[in-house]
């Protein structure tokens, strides 16, 4: 190879030659240059431009484009959400047409109804034993009494909420226990009129003042230092079987004259202090 020819293929595999070399020590030998962005962020597009042009004219809002949403979707969600809550509102109305209680129908006062009527259902016999502290006198069995035997056995009967209540008690009894309360707290049961009927109201006054003698016989038999009555129109009957007359102004609360005692005998037993503090009828 000859000496021109060589120089000439140097010269092709470094086409810098030595500018290049000047320039990379020009480089090496230069001040660094403060860091920048430039070349990699746009920092035209982060500066604040005005609504209006150049021309004067109002340029558009620029917003990005995950808060842009059509006008017409806007608008649908409303209506959706509008209908939403419309719909919440009807279905909540029709709950509560649901869950509020319908208004009772007044029951139907019944008239007389003959022994006849109830002769499928049993009697309840008296809870009672002598010397009790209170003998309780009810107005007859209800129904749902001579079904279950036991006395005051209504759900909606309060008797023997008021029995713990008033502190007769020292526990809440139940209507199945009403045989073992002459043992336990020496209190008893006994009913005017012995048979079942739905109501007072299908009694009748004679088979009530009827009642009213047998009454005192037990008063005498078992002799309990005082009795209960349970029901105004029982105490309506004792009191004509004894005057003769309707209670009329002579009626009261609580506890009743001696005069007013059941079962007396007369030389040999002051008979039973009456007291009568239920305000309305309660069958047993």
């Amino acid at each position: 190879m000859t000496r021109s020819k060589a120089a000439q293929e140097a010269t092709i595999q470094d086409p810098v030659g030595d500018d290049g070399v000047k320039e990379e020590q020009d480089i090496s030998s230069s001040p660094p240059q403060p860091a920048t962005f430039k070349g990699r962020l746009q920092m035209s597009d982060f500066i604040f431009k005005s609504n209006e042009s150049s021309n004067g004219q109002t340029s558009p809002i620029r917003r990005s484009p995950r808060f842009t949403t059509p006008i017409t979707s806007t608008s649908a969600s409303s209506a959706s959400a509008a209908k939403t809550k419309r719909t919440k509102e009807r279905d909540a109305e029709d709950i509560e047409k649901e869950i509020k209680p319908k208004k009772k129908r007044a029951r139907q006062a019944s008239g007389y109804a003959p022994p006849s009527t109830y002769a499928h259902l049993n009697g309840l016999p008296d809870a009672i034993a002598s010397n009790l502290l209170v003998l309780f006198i009810g107005l007859n069995p209800g129904i749902q009494t001579a079904r279950t035997g036991h006395a005051y056995a209504h759900p909606s009967n309060l008797f023997w909420k008021l029995l713990y209540s008033s502190g007769l008690t020292p526990r809440l009894c139940s209507p199945t226990e009403d045989r073992q309360l002459p043992e336990l707290y020496s209190m008893g049961f006994t009913n005017i009129v012995a048979r079942p009927s739905r109501n007072g109201s299908e009694l009748s006054k004679q088979e009530m003042d009827e009642g009213v003698e047998i009454l005192h016989e037990k008063c005498r038999k078992y002799r309990p230092e005082s009795v209960c009555v349970v029901g105004k129109s029982i105490w309506e009957s004792i009191w004509r079987v004894r005057h003769g007359k309707p209670v009329g102004k002579a009626f009261k609360y609580g506890w009743q004259d001696e005069s007013e005692n059941m079962g007396v005998i007369e030389g040999e037993w002051e008979g039973s202090k009456v007291n009568w503090n239920m305000g309305s009828e309660t069958e047993s």
